[in-house]
């Protein structure tokens, strides 16, 4: 029986408008005209904004097809297909720790740091100047003086701030240290391609990865305003090995170098039950396995769907299938940052979305106390994907990102119950409250919504 090929995400006319504003074709054409036309202030800005077009297109479309509700998640049906449209199978044997706020993932890192006798390779957004930078740079600067071999793969952009001083210690004391897409004329294609990975893996055993980057605004226990909410994981098992190779990947792209060796990727015995599947997004793979994760996801719910994400920009298709969920019986809720966020774009656009979400029977909340980073997805109690991964078009389309799922109901259980401590300390949006938003908030969505392709 042929199943139901109904097209869902049609894009809404904003959309279609902004997409054409968007494409550099024309805006390469006007630049031309106005050349020919000797109007040379005109042809500058046109080909000005040819380039700005051409840099920030997105290197993917969302799907619209094959979106049906057929496979329960967790069911064998199921996690073969995710295995098979991701092309990440499931590694069983391995153990997983939640680490909640630096309190505890900080110590933990810096430890397994402190214990290295083979390798340390590092993938990180954000490695900033400041008490942690200085407290890693320590560390990785002892292993490397020890003959550790130690490899730092920083992004271009995102950690531009870790500062002369911890470069210089750390290459000094023979660390490796790449940029990954530093800004050249000769990267133009590739300026928008940012690596947002949180990777650490040492020795090849053991691994880290969630939300968090080395900035002193993780530290503590998010009890204060300006400390930031977010979660890591400590992995040991066969799945460290995939959750290296996306590090190995990007450090192959950027320094021509190959890690090989026993030292990077030893065999590694199965260390707990856990089968884990490591899905590295990128938009070299011309489709975001990340936001295919995501909507098989959703459409696979029969009970609930609790989602956790600082940036939470849904798509047209997104919101569909979201909003479909709710009309089979599934209950949503999506738990998002508020006020105390850093991300200006991510906060309007999110915003501009509320009212449709919530005519669909989604629920939506916004935690106020400080920065909530977590990124999470919980699917009827039993299914889970924690990661890098935000719930919006920059990670899906844009970032190198890692995303970690597994089909375990003690794991989601303890994940739901961090997801309901912070939901209590959160205030539901309410549709009239969004309603009676004043006419200054709405102008800063419509303004924020042209860049919506790009948060």
């Amino acid at each position: 029986m042929q199943r139901q090929r109904r097209p869902r995400g049609a894009p809404w006319l904003s959309t279609r408008i902004r997409l054409l504003v968007w494409l550099w074709q024309p805006w390469a054409l006007l630049g031309g005209w106005f050349l020919v036309a000797d109007r040379y202030y005109w042809a500058a800005g046109m080909l000005a904004m040819t380039f700005v077009a051409y840099v920030l297109r997105p290197a993917e479309r969302p799907p619209q097809l094959g979106l049906d509700h057929t496979d329960p998640a967790g069911s064998p049906p199921f996690l073969d297909t995710m295995a098979g449209l991701t092309g990440a199978g499931f590694l069983p044997g391995n153990a997983v720790d939640i680490l909640s706020n630096g309190e505890q993932f900080y110590p933990s890192m810096l430890a397994a740091i402190g214990a290295a006798r083979e390798s340390i390779c590092i993938e990180q957004y954000i490695f900033w100047a400041g008490r942690t930078g200085d407290e890693f740079c320590d560390a990785l600067c002892e292993r490397a003086r020890a003959g550790v071999p130690v490899k730092i793969l920083l992004d271009s952009v995102g950690s531009a701030s870790i500062g002369e001083s911890i470069y210089t210690r750390l290459t000094d004391a023979g660390c490796e240290v790449a940029w990954y897409a530093p800004i050249r004329w000769y990267t133009v294609g590739r300026f928008n391609n940012r690596t947002h990975r949180k990777t650490l893996v040492v020795d090849g055993v053991v691994g880290f990865t969630g939300g968090a980057g080395i900035a002193d605004h993780w530290r503590g226990n998010a009890t204060p305003p300006d400390e930031w909410r977010d979660v890591m994981f400590r992995i040991r098992g066969p799945a460290v090995a995939p959750l290296l190779s996306g590090f190995a990947q990007n450090w192959l792209r950027t320094t021509g170098e190959i890690i090989q060796g026993a030292e990077f990727f030893p065999s590694i015995e199965a260390s707990g039950p856990l089968a884990l599947q490591v899905i590295h997004s990128s938009p070299d793979a011309g489709s975001s396995s990340a936001r295919l994760m995501y909507y098989l996801a959703i459409v696979s719910a029969r009970r609930k769907i609790d989602i956790v994400n600082p940036y939470f920009v849904p798509d047209e298709t997104a919101i569909d299938t979201l909003v479909e969920a709710v009309a089979r019986g599934v209950h949503v809720r999506v738990l998002i940052t508020g006020r105390r966020t850093d991300n200006w774009l991510a906060r309007q656009n999110s915003r501009r979305l509320y009212g449709v979400l919530l005519d669909g029977g989604v629920k939506l909340y916004e935690y106020h106390h400080s920065m909530l980073h977590e990124k999470a997805m919980l699917v009827d109690g039993c299914w889970c994907t924690v990661g890098t991964s935000n719930f919006d078009n920059r990670s899906f389309a844009h970032n190198e990102e890692t995303s970690l799922c597994l089909c375990d109901t003690r794991f989601a259980a303890a994940m739901t119950a961090l997801f309901e401590e912070d939901l209590a300390a959160s205030q539901p949006v309410l549709r009239e409250d969004w309603q009676q938003r004043g006419w200054l908030t709405r102008g800063q969505e419509l303004v924020a919504s042209l860049l919506k392709e790009q948060v």
